[in-house]
């Protein structure tokens, strides 16, 4: 049975005249793989940024299920507060901080998690200091969960592009996330680090139960990945179901996989 954990209904967002989104319904289920994609200016990034607290919807309705069996709306919520519910995303521009370590970055990701307050901060209680310790251990685990413990002294900035990108996706699986949004994730990698991407999204899912959506270009790593598929194009949903379906699909094939493959 499927159960889903986030659940999108009527999205829209205007910019003054221009309606960016028009009513997408979206779902994903648990532990599931789902993409979103579309040619250029479809909307996908605005969806992304709609849900998570960046933007705040015109209309609809944004709703997580939340491990304890609740239901959140989060229209309106701030990013952090999103977050700490369990959402955690990616961007499409790397955003690290570059000139601090590896595990720092990571480290950064675990503060929602974290109770010292300034005071604890100051004072060094026991606790603090264990909660810390806690912290540097949980932030190396995930280094190594992406093949990155070997570089935890290193600066971010000095990582190879595709280290970065799997560096980015450490910080935010550091919020203990349930829910992991993925914002091209694969952009301007080669063929090898994409193939890598794929395997570690792979294994990501089953050692953390995660649920996962993701924007991409990549179409042969969208149909390898993918359980389903939601088509944009111009702020609406065109086409939604599993890599087969789309691939089938004629709007689809006319308004983003090109005419030429089916001619």
């Amino acid at each position: 049975m499927n159960t889903p954990v986030l659940e999108v209904s009527n999205l829209s967002k205007n910019f003054g005249g221009l309606r960016a989104l028009n009513e997408v319904d979206l779902t994903i289920n648990k532990q599931e793989i789902v993409a979103l994609i579309g040619p250029n200016g479809a909307g996908k990034t605005t969806f992304f940024n709609c849900i998570t607290g960046i933007y705040v919807p015109t209309e609809g309705t944004v709703q997580l299920h939340t491990a304890e069996g609740g239901t959140v709306t989060l229209n309106g919520m701030k990013p952090n507060e999103i977050t700490a519910l369990g959402m955690a995303r990616t961007f499409q521009n790397i955003r690290l901080f570059p000139t601090m370590t590896v595990l720092e970055n990571v480290m950064i990701g675990r503060h929602c998690r974290t109770k010292a307050g300034i005071l604890g901060a100051v004072l060094q209680d026991p606790r603090t200091r264990q909660e810390e310790q806690d912290t540097i251990d949980r932030s190396y685990e995930l280094l190594r969960e992406v093949g990155l413990n070997m570089h935890y002294k290193d600066e971010a900035r000095n990582l190879p592009y595709g280290a970065q990108r799997r560096l980015e996706i450490a910080r935010a699986l550091a919020t203990d996330p349930s829910v992991l949004l993925l914002d091209e994730p694969a952009a301007g990698m080669n063929p090898q680090e994409t193939l890598e991407l794929k395997t570690l999204i792979l294994h990501l899912r089953k050692e953390f139960g995660l649920s996962i959506l993701l924007i991409e270009h990549d179409m042969s790593m969208v149909m390898s990945l993918s359980d389903r598929i939601y088509v944009m194009e111009y702020g609406s949903r065109i086409a939604m179901g599993t890599p087969q379906e789309v691939r089938e699909n004629p709007r689809v094939i006319k308004a983003y996989l090109g005419e030429s493959d089916h001619a």
